[in-house]
């Protein structure tokens, strides 16, 4: 129950928080597909100097 009751303009701007809120939660949502979708894919690898130990070791070296 609000003790005062709410003003006109906050009454036009709803639609346009939550045009706003959603447009944000879907940028969110793609970047986060893209970035599962890169990982997820046959040929991600991590860097041997980023590694630590952890996924392929690739030699940044040139073969003769």
């Amino acid at each position: 129950m609000s003790l005062r009751k709410e003003h006109e303009i906050h009454e036009r701007r709803k639609s346009l928080n939550i045009g706003v809120g959603v447009m944000l939660g879907a940028f969110v949502l793609l970047v986060m597909v893209l970035t599962f979708t890169k990982i997820t894919s046959a040929g991600f690898s991590i860097p041997a100097s980023k590694a630590s130990g952890v996924g392929e070791q690739l030699s940044t070296e040139g073969s003769d």
